[in-house]
């Protein structure tokens, strides 16, 4: 196992100390990076008066995309064990 990496990363003008394994260190660098254009973005967009406000909808958006993965992920499934289904049918009909 690998020795804790100590790192801070800077959100919304705050630094987080963080011990980790090295493994994480680029997910949680890229995931800052993600959240500060998302930051700026809603900055832009809205006329924002407080950065938990802003930081609330980057929260809102994240978990509203990874439920719209897993909602995509199990009609992909539902669809391909369906296929599974009819193709199995298919070859029990024809060897039977």
């Amino acid at each position: 196992m690998s020795n804790p990496l100590k790192i801070k990363l800077s959100i919304a003008d705050r630094v987080y100390p963080l011990t980790i394994q090295p493994s994480q260190e680029e997910g949680l660098r890229k995931a800052t990076k993600k959240i500060e254009a998302m930051i700026k973005q809603f900055e832009n967009s809205y006329a924002v008066r407080d950065k938990q406000d802003v930081l609330a909808m980057c929260a809102l958006q994240f978990a509203a995309q990874v439920e719209q993965k897993q909602i995509d992920t199990q009609t992909d499934t539902q669809q391909v064990e369906a296929q599974l289904t009819a193709l199995n049918q298919l070859l029990q009909e024809h060897l039977s």
